[in-house]
């Protein structure tokens, strides 16, 4: 994440020269923001001609499974392998072994340690929390009234998560905000809804809720049971179809979106351009920005979300 960035537009291959067999493996399928980056993969695969098989996990907690399906996948004669990682450390051993066998490993999404990776089709969730404590920061900055924040960045040890904590607090320091708590939990609507409860039962005066796309999902119909929507505002650090719904009814403030349907399909190619020896970018990452009330008239989601009627597909042939 650190090194040199250059801006440039991302052309992919017209097609592929063979049918290449890519095994992609998500943490879940639970949340439509795994959907995007699904809707991705699928149809840039079956642009350029390629099979595509995705595991999913089941969730945060499930790394020993992601592994287990991980080797599966690479012993039914994956050609290239695609990871959405549940741990920034926890897949380094398997990324290894797979590159022992000479197969190309592509980062997606949430990032890993590994340096024998292939490539990366990511962003920085540093600067995705940033964004999101940046757009607080200059509501509130320095000097006027300090407000009450909790804050939701998602499970422990994910590397996105470590990242986007990171990044929300280093753009909030300095200003009015004054952060109350932070509280981590997987991406499941049930267990983001429960967090929200407990803090709100615990300090029944903050000002915003900031987290995860789940959280404030989560949060609109319990502000509203507790008849607390004029008093305590949402704010999401990424993006899905209910941050989407939410932002254009204006129960949630903003979000910023890195364009998941893009990196999934940018993923495929790097793939691809691998497995037939042409030139590709090591690590590439959509721009960023914030869709807010005001320009969300502007904003085109298809970079961001599946088409309204995609359902998940596991298998491409």
């Amino acid at each position: 994440m650190e090194s040199p960035r250059t801006s440039f537009d991302y052309v992919p291959l017209e097609q592929a020269s063979k049918k290449w067999e890519i095994c992609v493996s998500f943490p879940h399928m639970k949340d439509a923001y795994w959907s995007a980056v699904n809707y991705g993969v699928v149809d840039e695969s079956r642009r350029q001609g390629v099979k595509m098989q995705l595991v999913e996990a089941g969730g945060y907690t499930e790394l020993n499974k992601q592994i287990s399906q991980i080797e599966d996948c690479v012993s039914a004669g994956a050609d290239a392998v695609v990871i959405g990682a549940i741990s920034y450390d926890g897949l380094n051993n398997v990324v290894s072994e797979i590159r022992k066998k000479n197969i190309p490993v592509i980062d997606i999404i949430n990032g890993m340690s590994s340096p024998e990776l292939s490539a990366k089709s990511l962003v920085s969730f540093g600067e995705m929390g940033e964004k999101a404590g940046d757009y607080l920061a200059k509501l509130h900055p320095a000097g006027t009234k300090q407000v009450k924040v909790a804050w939701f960045p998602g499970p422990p040890g994910a590397g996105w998560v470590e990242a986007g904590n990171a990044g929300f607090n280093r753009a909030i320091k300095g200003s009015a905000i004054n952060l109350v708590d932070t509280k981590y939990g997987d991406t499941g609507k049930e267990v983001q809804a429960k967090l929200v409860e407990d803090t709100l039962e615990t300090y029944p005066d903050i000002t915003y809720i900031v987290g995860t796309a789940v959280t404030a999902e989560a949060a609109i119909p319990i502000l509203r049971s507790k008849k607390l929507t004029r008093k305590v505002k949402v704010l999401s650090y990424y993006y899905t179809p209910g941050v989407d719904r939410g932002i254009r009814r204006r129960q949630i403030l903003a979000a910023p979106t890195d364009s998941p349907v893009i990196q999934g399909r940018i993923a495929i190619d790097q793939a691809v351009r691998i497995l037939e020896g042409k030139d590709y970018k090591k690590h590439v990452g959509p721009a960023l920005f914030v869709v807010t009330q005001k320009n969300i008239s502007k904003f085109s989601t298809s970079s961001t979300l599946a088409p309204a009627k995609f359902k998940p597909v596991f298998r491409v042939d």
